[in-house]
């Protein structure tokens, strides 16, 4: 179900994964929130991009961001290199096009590896399984 949004070329794949909801945008973003907290992460806040955009008399596609995530394994990252912080916690776009299409998006946690230079192997260990979790996340999410 998910495909390639941006790729690059190496062994981790794509930076950027984006899946097609078959869920209109209100139901995907309520689903995605509900199925966080039942997998016992922590969902932190939802960022509402289009009210912010109406904030300030301008439009934009419906847009959210949900971050979220499990601090525990945050922080056993953060050990590793303190720096991917910058990524943490983690998030999923959520959008939908003016042709009615949602998708959800979200970086591949592989990436970070090579974006804050990670070789220890329990915190690749912990990036590979997190970009299983993420990618399971967002095809449930997007199933009706």
């Amino acid at each position: 179900m998910a495909f390639i949004l941006m790729g690059c070329s190496n062994s981790k794949g794509a930076f950027i994964e984006t899946v097609e909801s078959q869920n209109d945008f209100k139901t995907t973003v309520s689903k995605l929130e509900t199925l966080i907290k039942k997998q016992g992460l922590t969902h932190f806040y939802t960022i509402d991009h289009t009210k912010n955009a109406k904030d300030t008399n301008m439009t934009l596609k419906p847009e959210r961001v949900v971050v979220f995530g499990n601090p525990k394994m945050g922080t056993v990252l953060m050990n590793c290199n303190p720096s991917i912080g910058l990524d943490l916690p983690l998030r999923m776009l959520v959008t939908q096009n003016y042709k009615g299409l949602t998708t959800l998006t979200y970086t591949n946690p592989e990436y970070w590896s090579l974006k804050h230079n990670v070789k220890e192997p329990k915190c690749l260990d912990i990036l590979k399984k997190a970009k299983i979790a993420l990618g399971e996340l967002a095809d449930r999410v997007a199933m009706k």
